[in-house]
């Protein structure tokens, strides 16, 4: 593990892996769990050949800062940083629900430092979809007055309904506490609110895999075709499940992931 500085902010990160091949970092969404509440799981299916790298950002527990609003440019910066520390050139980078946002601002001002980007289960902006608004708003209101409802809330929208039935109750159980409400979580659900970058969008030069989940209720899929609709030269793919879609379909997004890095042609829907 490794901590470096960036404007004031002490920012974790980890790498693991070979060294082989260009570098993979993946860029968590909400929560102040971070990268391992994320990634935990699935770093492994991509380290056997790659050095992963995976940050911590602003209002993770791993990370300190002065607890100032969070920006997509400031995110980024952070993003930026581990990668020049950390890797030896040009990186696929993948970014998940918030960590969408952040992704795509790196790849638009740092055209450099991105060989491939993939976003999975993202969105450009909150503002004028009122689903949205409402949903983040929603977790706002809750994390501040009904911790336990707020937990609950999260795990129901971040799973399609088949994937919870299948785990069953003691598993669901299990993933509440998963997200806490912390004034980190707070922090990025308050960035949700008020993210726009549709306006770097067009900048994007890396090729772009954007993958959408269809039963996607927390960042409905019409978010992800619009992203592939923005950016130039994107390929889009669709897995049927939720937004925590490496999870519930584990196998498909990793090949999905793996073919589009590797540079293995794949049939797009």
């Amino acid at each position: 593990m490794a901590t470096i500085t960036v404007d004031g902010a002490h920012v974790h990160y980890e790498k693991t892996g070979p060294g082989a091949g260009p570098a993979l970092v993946l860029v968590h969404g909400t929560g102040s769990g971070g990268a391992a509440v994320n990634w935990g799981q699935t770093v492994p299916r991509f380290t056997e050949h790659r050095t992963v790298i995976t940050p911590d950002l602003s209002g993770t527990e791993a990370t300190v800062d002065d607890g100032a609003p969070l920006t997509a440019e400031g995110l980024a910066a952070q993003v930026i940083a581990v990668i020049e520390d950390a890797a030896d050139g040009p990186v696929d980078l993948l970014g998940f629900s918030m960590g969408v946002t952040v992704a795509a601002t790196v790849a638009a001002l740092r055209p450099d430092l991105v060989r491939r980007l993939i976003l999975v289960a993202g969105w450009a902006h909150t503002d004028s979809d009122e689903y949205l608004r409402s949903l983040f708003t929603l977790w706002q209101n809750l994390g501040t007055s009904d911790p336990a409802s707020f937990g609950r809330a999260v795990a129901m929208t971040g799973f399609s309904r088949g994937f919870l039935n299948t785990i069953g109750r003691d598993e669901f159980e299990a993933l509440i506490p998963n997200m806490p409400p912390t004034p980190g979580t707070l922090r990025h659900i308050a960035y949700d609110l008020r993210v726009d970058i549709r306006h770097l969008l067009p900048r994007i030069e890396a090729p772009t895999l954007v993958l959408g989940g269809t039963q996607d209720i927390t960042v409905p899929v019409e978010h992800s075709r619009a992203l592939h609709a923005a950016i130039p030269s994107s390929t889009y793919a669709e897995i049927d499940a939720g937004h925590v879609m490496f999870f519930e379909q584990e196998d498909t997004f990793v090949k999905l992931v793996t073919d589009f890095i590797e540079e293995h042609t794949f049939l797009t829907p």
